[in-house]
């Protein structure tokens, strides 16, 4: 069921690991981000569209993980997009096709459509369509190509994987660049949004209020920190999860593992 965030934004909410879909109104059509998970919700998102009288206008994945890059054929043909560098990943990553077993993904997620984004123009900072504007805040963290999408006639970011009230910061160990440093620079890319937001979407977790957004970065930021100066974080999703999120500690310890391998090599 579609919830309303604010005035013209509103969220489809998954059971799987709680993936937020984000729809957007514009004028001719809705804005659709990370649609998702399972088919009877993709499904159900179709009929409350449908129902609503919205056509999809335009599609957009934040990053290149299997769980953001889901469509349905009933969603219809519109544009789906991301950014370059999320789009050439995906190509890469596909190009031998996808292991469902590998990746943990559930039976009943329709695959046929996974990951048929285009890339937007090398370092484009707007989405290309009839609505409110949307802001594209590239960066490096938790993935290669990821984007936060900010909503400023809305007062909305919309963060993709960062900013969770159940998931701590979950590092791209692959990344040929620092990936400590990378999620600090997407931390600090969010910053100056904080003041001009009355409502973030995060890709799982909860919607919050601008007083939840300035705690989230402020936690992300001193649990990455804590990573990169070797000390504990004593982070609440870690030492006290929410009931069901008990793994949560289990993410903590295989980063910590993975970025002491990295550091060694």
């Amino acid at each position: 069921m579609l919830e309303q965030v604010v005035d013209g934004v509103l969220v489809h909410r998954s059971a799987w690991v709680r993936t937020n879909t984000v729809v957007v109104r514009g004028r001719d059509g809705v804005l659709l981000v990370d649609p998702g998970v399972h088919a009877a919700e993709l499904e159900c998102l179709a009929d409350d569209l449908a129902a609503a009288g919205s056509a999809v206008a335009i599609g957009f994945a934040t990053h290149p993980h299997w769980d953001h890059l889901l469509w349905h054929p009933r969603l219809g043909d519109a544009p789906r997009l991301g950014t370059a560098r999320g789009a050439a990943v995906v190509r890469e990553r596909l190009s031998g096709g996808i292991d469902a077993q590998r990746f943990g993904i559930p039976d009943d997620v329709p695959l046929d459509l996974l990951g048929a984004i285009t890339g937007l123009p090398e370092g484009a900072m707007h989405l290309p369509w009839e609505g409110p504007d949307v802001r594209v805040l590239e960066h490096s963290a938790h993935a290669q190509g990821h984007a936060a999408l900010a909503i400023d006639e809305r007062r909305v970011l919309l963060a993709g994987d960062l900013l969770s009230d159940v998931l701590v910061p979950m590092l791209d160990a692959m990344s040929p660049t620092d990936p400590i440093e990378d999620y600090l620079a997407a931390l600090e890319l969010l910053e100056p949004v904080v003041g001009g937001v009355d409502a973030m979407v995060p890709g799982h977790g909860s919607v919050g209020g601008a007083d939840e957004l300035r705690a989230r970065l402020d936690l992300d930021r001193a649990y990455v920190e804590a990573l990169r100066d070797g000390g504990d974080p004593e982070d609440p999703r870690v030492v006290s999860p929410q009931p069901g999120w008990e793994w949560v500690g289990d993410v903590h310890a295989g980063q910590v593992q993975r970025l002491a391998e990295r550091a060694q090599r």
